[in-house]
């Protein structure tokens, strides 16, 4: 791996590091973590309502 793909790596991993803390900090905490608990709701609901949806793409020889 180059040099460059590694400082680019780590300059989006501090990145982020830094803007998960600047999130949780203050009066952003509770915003922060009722938007993410909505979200994580609303893919949790998807994903259920894909599971009972599944077809039988297997076909079936008498």
């Amino acid at each position: 791996m180059s040099t460059t793909r590694k400082v680019a790596i780590g300059i989006g991993i501090a990145g982020g590091a830094l803007l998960a803390a600047w999130l949780l900090t203050g009066d952003r905490k509770k915003k922060t973590k009722e938007f993410i608990a909505k979200k994580a709701s609303n893919l949790k609901r998807t994903f259920d309502k894909n599971e009972g949806a599944s077809e039988d793409t297997d076909a079936h020889y008498v």
